[in-house]
């Protein structure tokens, strides 16, 4: 999923819930986030102090892809959660939507409600969850699964999209094409493009499994869409059965449905504007008003507010300067939030199901 849902509807959906404002928009700025944060490594202050960072997504085309721990240390616990369902562990690393360990680890982030950090956490938590539609039948280890043969979609060309992939990769990197063709298949969806988050988009393939794939994106967001709500619902009154909550009501449901059907700019920077323009004139009931605005990086930033650090550029070259301010900020908030997830993850949940990624 893009932005448009994982910080346009994710807000919607939380001031739905009942969160006011300012958590609304925490929570889907963390669950934005975590597709943004790709920088990792301490953070070191000119006092002395020191914060640990773990990058919770990479570039799609960072080196970093090419190592099988770092798909799995990074794209497994927080993009393609393993459903753990399957005999071999190729087959449990692959992602399903609304599985077994995607309930607990939502039950998990319920259960730290009362952290101080615990609207970050459920930002993370939720980017995950929402993920197991769109990215279900991919792993965030190297695998068949994500090998994609004849794709092909009702309303796109997928060779003009390769090929528009490739100039762009080309014009950034000295990648030579047996590279780009084996990082896309490592990279989850990245061999099916960008099909997969598209809320309207209806696509198919076949796996190097030669197990052939028909996807409709709409019914998958909208139910997505329906159990955030749910889990928000959850969060908010400690009800970690939250599942059995009241969902999304109807009315509701069919105005999502008609924005997904009706939104379909590939830039998803224009369907988040266009998400906005829908709120701010009412046309979901329930709430009406502004998205605030969402800055990933520079002056305005998470990052920017507690370091004063503009860009990854920038980063290392001038220690910041330690305060307070920084312990009670969203941006050391988020990354504490990350590593808890990850340990949770990767050290216990996905464990006692059979999995070891870390």
């Amino acid at each position: 999923m893009n932005i448009d849902f994982h910080y346009g509807v994710i807000y919607i959906l939380a001031r739905l819930a009942g969160f006011k404002l300012p958590e609304a928009e925490t929570i889907a700025h963390a669950c934005e986030y975590v597709d943004d944060s790709t920088v990792t490594g301490t953070l070191d202050f000119a006092g002395g102090q020191s914060f640990e960072r773990f990058a919770s997504a990479h570039e799609m085309f960072d080196h970093k892809n090419m190592v099988r721990d770092s798909d799995k240390r990074v794209w497994a616990p927080f993009h393609f959660l393993p459903a753990c369902e399957g005999a071999t562990f190729d087959e449990k690393c692959v992602c399903r939507p609304d599985s077994k360990p995607a309930r607990i680890m939502v039950q998990e982030a319920i259960l730290q409600r009362g952290s101080e950090n615990a609207l970050h956490r459920l930002g993370v938590t939720i980017h995950v969850y929402v993920d197991t539609w769109a990215h279900q039948g991919f792993t965030g280890t190297i695998s068949k699964n994500n090998i994609v043969h004849g794709l092909h979609s009702e309303d796109h060309a997928p060779e003009s999209l390769l090929k528009e992939l490739r100039r762009k990769v080309y014009a950034a990197s000295d990648l030579v094409e047996s590279q780009l063709v084996d990082m896309i298949s490592r990279l989850g969806h990245g061999a099916a493009l960008h099909l997969p988050d598209l809320p309207w988009a209806k696509w198919g393939y076949t796996n190097g499994y030669d197990t052939t794939v028909q996807r409709d994106n709409l019914p998958q967001f909208l139910t997505a869409a329906d159990m955030a709500f749910r889990a928000m619902k959850g969060f908010m009154s400690g009800n970690k059965e939250y599942a059995d909550l009241e969902g999304l009501p109807s009315e509701v449901m069919t105005a999502l449905e008609q924005i997904f059907r009706e939104n379909q700019s590939e830039d998803p920077y224009e369907r988040l504007e266009k998400l906005a323009d829908y709120v701010g004139e009412g046309h979901i009931p329930g709430i009406k008003g502004d998205i605030p605005a969402y800055v990933a990086k520079g002056p305005g930033s998470w990052k920017y507010t507690a370091t004063g650090i503009a860009s990854h550029s920038d980063d290392g070259d001038r220690l910041p300067e330690w305060t307070a301010t920084f312990e009670q900020s969203d941006y050391r908030k988020f990354h504490d939030a990350v590593k808890e997830h990850r340990t949770f993850v990767t050290g216990v949940l996905l464990p006692s199901h059979d999995v070891r990624l870390a």
